[in-house]
């Protein structure tokens, strides 16, 4: 038995339907659908995504989460059919927002999934955000001032990639970079180019196909006070700022001299 094979198994009685029945739905053989809902064989990707159509719930689920361990009804269904897993809310139903520690980054894109992973992570609540999914994750690094280690990102779930809006930020996982928290803008149809305020890195493109989620800021906690000092990327364009002035005051000396001098 695999996920799949209990997943699909799990939908079928949930409809109250018999094998038949399902087979019958997916225009194919009961002898053929008996093998898949026992695991001993996989379906192909035509069948699967009949499956998947017929059930409503993304192959990605079908594939990689036990269904069991929710009640169908309550999953969040989608127009694209597809379904996510529910929020979770407090006894007064209040949403409660999930905490990515900082030793539980490296491990997010392979967790992300998974229901226990998630399940296992510490929440709380904020009485001003509401209806949506949040996530906390933690800062990293300088390059979104004044966001730092100490930082945690608070991000509302978006379901599409259409939703993200140029020029705002966001927190991205991917296959490649895991979580970063960065400023987003199209790059033509296919990817985005990813940039820091902080000046001293170089903007990036990222893929559409390398996106496992995106969530759009909403707030940030800082877990110790802002220190002035420890501000590098403000230091680094202050620098920046005063060389400037640098090199406008000695092309100013420089023509005041050229001038002084003319006709000696």
């Amino acid at each position: 038995m695999s996920i799949f094979s209990d997943n699909i198994r799990f939908l079928r009685l949930s409809r109250s339907e018999t094998q038949q029945e399902t087979a019958e739905k997916l225009e194919i053989k009961r002898s053929r659908f008996e093998p898949y809902e026992s695991g001993k064989i996989e379906p192909p990707y035509e069948i699967l995504r009949k499956i998947s159509r017929h059930f409503g719930v993304s192959i990605d689920l079908l594939l990689t989460i036990d269904l069991r361990k929710y009640q169908i009804d309550e999953l969040l269904k989608l127009d694209d059919n597809r379904i996510v897993l529910p929020i979770t809310v407090d006894h007064d139903g209040r949403n409660l927002i999930e905490i990515v520690p900082h030793k539980a980054r490296m491990g997010y894109t392979t967790g992300y999934a998974d229901p226990e992973f998630i399940e296992s992570l510490q929440t709380i609540s904020l009485p001003f955000l509401r209806n949506g999914r949040f996530r906390a994750f933690p800062g990293s690094g300088d390059s979104m001032p004044p966001h730092t280690d100490n930082s945690y990102i608070v991000g509302k779930y978006l379901d599409n990639l259409a939703e993200v809006k140029n020029g705002k930020t966001y927190i991205l996982v991917t296959k490649n970079d895991g979580i970063v928290y960065k400023r987003l803008n199209r790059s033509g149809e296919t990817s985005f180019t990813v940039s820091s305020d902080n000046a001293f890195y170089l903007p990036y493109e990222v893929k559409h196909s390398e996106i496992l989620e995106v969530w759009e800021f909403v707030c940030s906690i800082e877990t110790e006070a802002f220190d002035p000092d420890d501000a590098l990327p403000e230091t680094v364009k202050g620098m920046f700022m005063e060389i400037k002035k640098e090199i406008q005051a000695l092309k100013q000396d420089q023509e005041t001299y050229r001038h002084s001098n003319v006709g000696k």
